[in-house]
């Protein structure tokens, strides 16, 4: 994240800062820096770039991308002002199935979230994990849920990463069999 206001602007003649509640929360250091900033709250970080450069409006940043900056022709007074050096945002793009292919990345996906169902018997969730990991699928994330009206049965929520989709593939290929459902809720 950096801080962009038009071109040829110094930081000391910036009063307003204008992006997204979650951007100015990951810059929350940077923004304690500067009590002078009054901190504008926006729908997102690319319309506050927009909107400055739409409006001329001098004496106002937005904390934004570099790609948006670009777009919107501002200028930099601050590189790397996020706290966290290693904070990242992920998007979700949702398409209607007949449009989906334009906007997939298949080389490029690693992680996957899953839903299944299991059987009630002994041992279940540890057969379709170990062959999660058997497949090099690594587990992020897992939550489960009573299913209404079938005692003692769940429903997990399950996210992964993977090096290598065709492995991700077999190993949902191999899981499939011990549930009573399974769905690949999304990959990205």
């Amino acid at each position: 994240m950096s801080l962009r206001p038009l071109p040829g602007q110094r930081i000391e003649e910036i009063r307003e800062v204008h992006s997204h509640p979650i951007a100015l929360m990951q810059c929350g250091d940077f923004l304690k820096v500067h009590p002078e900033m009054k901190v504008v709250e926006r729908d997102d970080t690319a319309g506050s770039a927009r909107e400055i450069a739409r409006k001329g409006l001098t004496g106002t940043a937005a904390i934004c991308g570099a790609d948006a900056a670009k777009r919107y022709g501002l200028g930099i007074l601050e590189r790397g002002i996020e706290t966290n050096r290693h904070n990242f945002t992920r998007f979700l793009l949702l398409a209607d199935e007949s449009r989906a292919a334009e906007f997939a990345h298949p080389e490029r996906t690693d992680k996957a979230s899953l839903l299944f169902t299991l059987p009630h018997t002994q041992g279940s969730l540890s057969k379709a994990l170990t062959l999660l990991s058997f497949y090099d699928i690594n587990l992020t994330k897992i939550q489960s849920l009573p299913i209404v009206g079938r005692e003692w049965e769940y429903r997990f929520y399950v996210d992964v990463t993977f090096g290598d989709r065709n492995r991700f593939h077999q190993a949902v290929e191999a899981v499939r069999p011990l549930t009573s459902g399974f769905r690949i809720l999304g990959e990205y």
